[in-house]
């Protein structure tokens, strides 16, 4: 029986890890950063779009979406 061991870091970590392996300008990293999180935004709003889409959603269910309170209530501890 094979045990799977879990690596500490994720492939994009290590990948960035390599190709960071020098000394790079904090104005690089900075717009390295910048360009990470535009790219995951842009990911997380196409898979919103998506699913906006399989839905039919429109303008009447976002304002119900926006009105709803939709927090687990918490049991009172005595």
């Amino acid at each position: 029986m094979e045990t799977a061991v879990k690596q500490p870091l994720t492939s994009l970590q290590l990948e960035l890890l390599k190709m960071f392996s020098r000394d790079i300008a904090e104005t690089d990293l900075l717009e390295i950063k910048k360009l990470l999180i535009q790219y995951f935004a842009q990911k997380a709003m196409d898979l919103a779009d998506k699913v906006w889409e399989q839905n039919n959603w429109n303008e009447k269910d976002e304002i119900k979406f926006l009105n709803e309170h939709n927090r687990t209530p918490y049991k009172l501890k005595k």
